[in-house]
C-alpha cells in the first residue's frame, strides 16, 4: 500500500486543528485547555526547527561554497540571487498597490469601527512592543543594517535566529577563507562540515514525521486563542485585498517557474507543500528554513551550492508577501485615517520604503508592522495616528502573518529554482528518507 504523502498528512492536520480550535472556543474551559494541554507540543515542533537552523545554515553553506571550487562562481551566484530578490520584492508591493488603490477597502469601514479597534487594541502590549521597536530601527544610521551584518562573536551570533545575517556573513567569509588555502589543507574541515550536514538533514526528515501532530496543535491554538469575531468580519475586505495580492504573487511565481526553468508549476507547488503548510502554520520563514532547504534539494533538484546560499539569504532579505502586505496596509491606514496622504509620491516612496525595510526585517512573526511603521513614517503619516493604524490591521495581523509568509517561502523556493537553472545547477530530484539508513545501523 503505497504511503501517503506528507503534504496530504499536514493538510489534514491543519483542517482537523481548525476544527478542533472552532469548537474549543465555546466552552468555557475550552480555550484555557487548548493552551495548557495543545499549544505546547506545536511549541515544541517550532523550537525543533529553529533549533537546527543555524548548524543547518553553517553547515550547508559551508558545504556549498567549499564545492564550488571557483570563487567566481559564488560572485556570480550571489549577485543574482541579490538581484532576483530586488525584482521580486517589486513587483509584490506594486501588485499590492495597485490592488487596494483599485478595491479600496479602507472606505468600507466606518468611524464607529475604527473607534472599536481603537479602544481594543491601540494600548495592547503587541501594538505598543511594534511602535517601540520601530522607534529604535528608526534612530539607527543609514549605514547601520551593514553594520549588523558583521558579527563581533561568532558564537553569540550562532546563539540567536534573529542573528541570522551574521551567521551568514561569517560562514561565507570561513568557506571562502577554506577555498584560498586549498583543497588538500580544507580537507578535513570540509569532511567535518559535510557529515554535519548529512545528519542535520536527517533531523530534518526525522522531525518532520511529527509535522502533521504539531499542525494540528498550532492552528487549534491560533484559532482558538483569536480575537473579537465581529472586529475580523469589518476587516474582512481588507484582509480579502492581501490574501488576493499574495495569491497573484504565487501566481507570478507559477509563470516564472514555467518560463524560465521550464519545469510544470503545478509540480513545483506540490513538491514545495509541506514548507508551505509548515510557514502557513508557523508564521516564520526562518522556522521554516530547514525544510524549504530539504524538499528544493532533494525534491525539486536544486544543487546545495546554490539552495545553501539562496535559501539563507532569501529568509533574511526576501519578504516578498509581507512587503505586498506593506503596501495595502499603508495605504488602507491613509484612506481610513489620511485620506489627504493619498498621493502618487507618497505611494512611490510607500515601494522604496517597504523594499529597504525588507532587507533588515527579521523573519519572525509580527515582523512585518514594525516594518509598517517605518513605512508610515517614510510618508509623514501623522505620529499621533501609528497606534490606531496599527490597531486597525491588529485584529487580523496574525491569520495575514500566516498567509504571506507561504508567499516568503515559495519566493525563496522560487527564486533558488531562477538562479540554478541560470548556473546549470538544476537537476533531477533525489528523495531521501528518514529510514533510509536504518537496516545497516540495526545489522550492527
Amino acid at each position: 500500500m503505497r504511503k501517503m504523502e506528507l503534504h496530504w498528512k499536514i493538510l489534514i492536520g491543519m483542517v482537523l486543528g481548525l476544527v478542533f480550535g472552532f469548537v474549543m472556543t465555546y466552552p468555557d474551559w475550552g480555550r484555557e485547555f487548548v493552551s495548557d494541554w495543545i499549544k505546547p507540543w506545536g511549541t515544541i515542533f517550532v523550537k525543533l526547527l529553529k533549533l537546527i537552523a543555524i548548524p543547518l545554515i553553517l553547515a550547508s553553506l559551508i558545504k556549498g561554497i567549499s564545492d564550488l571550487k571557483d570563487i567566481s562562481k559564488f560572485k556570480r551566484i550571489g549577485l543574482r540571487t541579490i538581484g532576483i530578490y530586488v525584482f521580486t520584492t517589486v513587483i509584490a508591493i506594486t501588485i499590492g498597490l495597485l490592488l487596494v488603490n483599485l478595491l479600496q477597502p479602507g472606505n468600507g469601514i466606518s468611524e464607529d469601527t475604527v473607534a472599536k479597534l481603537s479602544e481594543t487594541y491601540a494600548s495592547d502590549s503587541g501594538v505598543t512592543s511594534k511602535l517601540d521597536e520601530a522607534l529604535k530601527q528608526k534612530e539607527s544610521g543609514p549605514l547601520q543594517f551593514l553594520e549588523d551584518m558583521v558579527p563581533d562573536n561568532a558564537v553569540k551570533a550562532m546563539s540567536e535566529n534573529a542573528l541570522m545575517l551574521q551567521v551568514i556573513f561569517f560562514t561565507i567569509f570561513m568557506g571562502i577563507s577554506m577555498l584560498l588555502i586549498g583543497e588538500e589543507r580544507a580537507r578535513p574541515l570540509k569532511q567535518l562540515f559535510d557529515a554535519l550536514n548529512e545528519v542535520v538533514l536527517k533531523m530534518v526528515d526525522l522531525i518532520m514525521l511529527t509535522a502533521p501532530y504539531a499542525v494540528f496543535a498550532l492552528l487549534a491554538n491560533v484559532v482558538a486563542s483569536s480575537g473579537d469575531s465581529d472586529l475580523l468580519v469589518a476587516l474582512l475586505k481588507y484582509a480579502g485585498v492581501v490574501v488576493l495580492g499574495l495569491f497573484l504573487m504565487i501566481v507570478f511565481y507559477a509563470i516564472l517557474v514555467s518560463t524560465y526553468t521550464q519545469k510544470n508549476p503545478f509540480w513545483f507547488l506540490k513538491e514545495i507543500s509541506p514548507a508551505q503548510l509548515l510557514a502557513f502554520s508557523t508564521s516564520s520563514s526562518a522556522a521554516t528554513l530547514p525544510v524549504t532547504m530539504e524538499r528544493v534539494e532533494e525534491h525539486i533538484g536544486v544543487d546545495k551550492e546554490v539552495s545553501s546560499f539562496v535559501l539563507p539569504v532569501g529568509a533574511t532579505i526576501n519578504m516578498d508577501g509581507t512587503s505586498l502586505y506593506q503596501g495595502v496596509a499603508a495605504v488602507f491606514a491613509m484612506q481610513v485615517l489620511w485620506p489627504e496622504g493619498l498621493v502618487f509620491s507618497n505611494q512611490i516612496i510607500i515601494v522604496l520604503t517597504a523594499l529597504l525595510a525588507s532587507i533588515g526585517s527579521a523573519a519572525v512573526p509580527g515582523a512585518g508592522m514594525v516594518m509598517l511603521v517605518i513605512v508610515l513614517e517614510s510618508i509623514g503619516f501623522p505620529p499621533n495616528l501609528y497606534p490606531i493604524a496599527l490597531a486597525l490591521i491588529f485584529a487580523v495581523d496574525r491569520p495575514l502573518d500566516m498567509c504571506r509568509t507561504i508567499v516568503n517561502v515559495t519566493g525563496d523556493a522560487t527564486v533558488s529554482m531562477v538562479v540554478a537553472k541560470s548556473v546549470g545547477k538544476l537537476g533531477e530530484p533525489h528523495p531521501k528518507e528518514w529510514d533510509d539508513h536504518l537496516e545497516e545501523v540495526i545489522s550492527k
